[in-house]
């Protein structure tokens, strides 16, 4: 069953109006902390403690996302997510300790959407929120948007290649085929693709993905780049616009 709320009026809070986020940690301060900054920026949230707890109300009353930790008792965020999978394709994002790097591969193969390391910053985790949901939920095109675009504007489609991204959905496409990305991909991707060809450093890929206050290593950068290779590898074994410059960084080639 639920947690019971942080006050009275986060129970009252739930409207049709209210996007609904589903917090599921054992840690309740970290349950406070996050709910405190989702209701401030206008979300509902719902707070559960165990996994157990959580799976037979997400699937009986489903927010629009939800957020797991992956080390909990009773039932971790892995089986949680792999017995919501067989019901639901809610979104979720996974949060994970620095160490859990083989559960971050396992979350996603799963299906998560993203995944944010501990101790994690709420400003990157409100971002990763709201662009989820922005895909989750896309706005119906103009016929004038159903072109890609040569350049991006204002958070418009564009086309690379054989490659086509519409940021405003967090939506890829390699020859017209799907390729899921998470968000963070999405932001490294396109950092590459909106010039193809310039080498980009790993810092200035971690600057287009996380939040100047967010600190991650190069190695995450290249952890990033190593799925998206397989997921595009998925749909075109040749897949090869993402080159490596050693001692530099990388470049999207459209070629």
């Amino acid at each position: 069953m639920d947690e019971p709320q942080g006050t009275p009026a986060d129970a009252a809070s739930e409207n049709r109006n209210a996007q609904v986020i589903a917090l599921v940690d054992d840690d309740r301060n970290i349950l406070t902390t996050v709910s405190i900054a989702l209701q401030a920026e206008g979300y509902t949230t719902r707070l559960y403690s165990d996994g157990e707890a959580a799976l037979k109300a997400l699937l009986e009353n489903p927010p629009d996302l939800a957020v797991f930790d992956i080390k909990m008792p009773k039932m971790d965020g892995l089986e949680l997510l792999r017995r919501l999978r067989e019901h639901s394709a809610l979104p979720v994002i996974f949060l994970t300790s620095k160490d859990q790097e083989q559960d971050e591969e396992v979350g996603l193969e799963l299906g998560a959407d993203d995944y944010i390391a501990k101790p994690f910053s709420l400003r990157l985790l409100l971002a990763r929120i709201r662009a989820i949901l922005r895909r989750a939920d896309p706005q119906p095109e103009s016929p004038e948007g159903e072109r890609a675009q040569s350049e991006p504007e204002s958070g418009g489609r564009f086309a690379r290649g054989r490659l086509s991204m519409d940021p405003a959905r967090h939506h890829v496409t390699w020859d017209g085929r799907p390729v899921s990305l998470t968000v963070t991909e999405f932001l490294i991707l396109e950092a590459l693709a909106v010039r193809p060809g310039v080498i980009k450093s790993r810092n200035l890929l971690m600057d287009a993905a996380y939040p100047d206050d967010v600190f991650v290593d190069d190695r995450t950068v290249d952890s990033h780049i190593k799925r998206m290779r397989r997921k595009f590898r998925s749909v075109d074994p040749e897949f090869g616009a993402i080159e490596t410059l050693y001692g530099a960084g990388y470049s999207f080639t459209d070629g």
